[in-house]
């Protein structure tokens, strides 16, 4: 099993960009590209709840088990 981030589907939704999203979450488009292509090994809480609430969305929106992997 892998956690996958299904970032790139609640940005299109709310018309968003990444490079908008890191301005508003006060992160590095860097960083947050990591997190997108599923590359990152981690992500604190506090990152996690500024994500959902510039989203306006529950962790469980933003991340998922694919089983089988």
């Amino acid at each position: 099993m892998a956690v996958r981030v299904n970032l790139d589907e609640l940005l299109y939704q709310r018309r968003m960009t990444l490079t908008e999203l890191a301005d508003r979450v006060d992160i590095t488009l860097a960083n947050l590209s990591i997190l997108k292509t599923g590359k990152a090994r981690a992500i604190r809480f506090s990152t996690l709840a500024a994500i959902c609430e510039v989203l306006d969305c529950q962790p469980g929106d933003l991340l998922y088990v694919e089983k089988g992997q």
